[in-house]
């Protein structure tokens, strides 16, 4: 696949078959590219956590959500990738405080995207799960206090065999020349 087909064939999926296991060669795969994202100051605070074991996924997929959204399909996906910041790095801390921009949290944007681009190209659908319970994540799965909890993704084979047809913004509203609603050429 080419990466405009990559991001042609991206989905976010809701459907998955539980019972095909994403083979462990590509998790590693899909955190091998995580781990070739940007980071502020090179700091590398991507963690990863491959949530597999059924009941795990369970309580992840349930009390880890919170309360208030349950996503149901997320639990048929046979692989929950818990991304979280390691922030225990000046570069995180010191900065978000001088500048107001927490650079941990567009470092684990853009590794959590490599991931969801990498398991599109192994022919694997995804997706970001943003609404979560960290303190109670932090409990079932071991997760530190420096570190936090930023999205999850939910990764597996869609039972879906044809993609709905996506609508998106036209390029004149998203790109705009020199100033705010400016025409590019």
């Amino acid at each position: 696949m080419t990466f405009d087909e990559i991001l042609t064939a991206r989905r976010s999926v809701r459907a998955f078959d539980p019972e095909r296991p994403v083979p462990p060669e590509h998790v590693l795969a899909m955190c091998e590219a995580a781990q070739l994202a940007p980071s502020a100051c090179d700091t590398q605070i991507a963690r990863f956590i491959a949530v597999t074991d059924p009941e795990l996924r369970r309580q992840v997929c349930g009390q880890g959500m919170g309360s208030v959204v349950r996503n149901k399909f997320s639990a048929k996906a046979p692989l929950i990738l818990v991304g979280c910041a390691d922030i225990d790095v000046a570069a995180n801390r010191v900065a978000g405080k001088i500048i107001g921009l927490e650079y941990y949290q567009l470092d684990m944007g853009i590794a959590m995207e490599h991931i969801v681009l990498k398991a599109t190209e192994l022919g694997l659908g995804t997706c970001w799960l943003g609404w979560n319970n960290e303190e109670t994540l932090r409990t079932i799965l071991g997760i530190p206090s420096r570190a936090r909890v930023m999205a999850l993704i939910a990764v597996g084979y869609s039972t879906r065999t044809t993609a709905p047809k996506r609508r998106r913004t036209p390029l004149s509203r998203v790109l705009f020349g020199d100033q705010w609603g400016g025409t590019f050429p």
